[in-house]
């Protein structure tokens, strides 16, 4: 017994259940967007969190991880309940084409499952639909849940993408808003985030590109 999940959020940094195998890669033809409500992790039902989703668009790509369990059928299905629990906002699981880091031409694998979700708010009532970058930037910066900030989810995601080599432009605005609507310095990322993974580790390949990176004046940073 054998599947595969590709992470393109907090699972890229945090996968949090047991795998025999990771890889660095993309799949096709989606995009990254913080689109849906968190209403039990970094959010709750009265404020909540913004969290990624993926869009369909013709020739983009979207970088992640990619995990495999490989095992008996009780492994397998202790690690698909975990992720069914943890991603229950996601209404969606869809199959597709992953293509290893460094590797064009053929798939490296087919039939990988992606949690997505259905974009319409009358189906999904998780969806929230796009919104002007300073409005999300805001919701961002207050949401906040059991699980932590939502704007440590966004710091995460930015560190977890630059750790892989490849930074994702809308994640590097949009934290970069947060901090501005903060007022804080610095990356903002809490420092228990590199002890959370599980199994194989995956070394970063370059630090974080500073010309990214927006820096401010000295300020108290907010916490909720």
């Amino acid at each position: 017994m054998v599947f595969w999940v590709f992470g393109y959020g907090s699972l890229v940094w945090n996968p949090g259940f047991e795998y025999d195998d990771k890889m660095i890669g993309y799949i096709k033809n989606y995009r990254r967007v913080f689109d849906l409500a968190c209403i039990d992790h970094r959010g709750t039902p009265e404020h909540p969190a913004r969290t990624c989703t993926l869009e369909y668009k013709e020739g983009a790509i979207c970088w992640g991880a990619v995990y495999c369990v490989r095992g008996d059928e009780e492994k397998e299905r202790l690690a698909m309940a975990y992720l069914e629990n943890r991603e229950c906002e996601y209404d969606q699981k869809t199959t597709v084409d992953f293509f290893k880091d460094g590797e064009i031409g053929e798939p490296t694998l087919s039939g990988v499952i992606v949690f997505t979700s259905t974009p319409d708010k009358e189906s999904n009532k998780y969806y929230l639909g796009p919104a002007p970058l300073e409005d999300m930037a805001s919701q961002i910066a207050t949401a906040f849940g059991p699980c932590g900030n939502n704007r440590d989810y966004v710091f995460l995601l930015e560190k977890a993408m630059f750790d892989i080599g490849h930074e994702d432009d809308l994640v590097i605005e949009l934290a970069n808003e947060v901090r501005k609507v903060l007022g804080i310095t610095g990356l903002g990322i809490p420092k228990e985030s590199s002890n959370r993974l599980t199994g194989p580790s995956l070394k970063p390949k370059s630090p974080m590109s500073p010309r990214k990176l927006l820096h401010l004046p000295e300020a108290i940073s907010m916490d909720t």
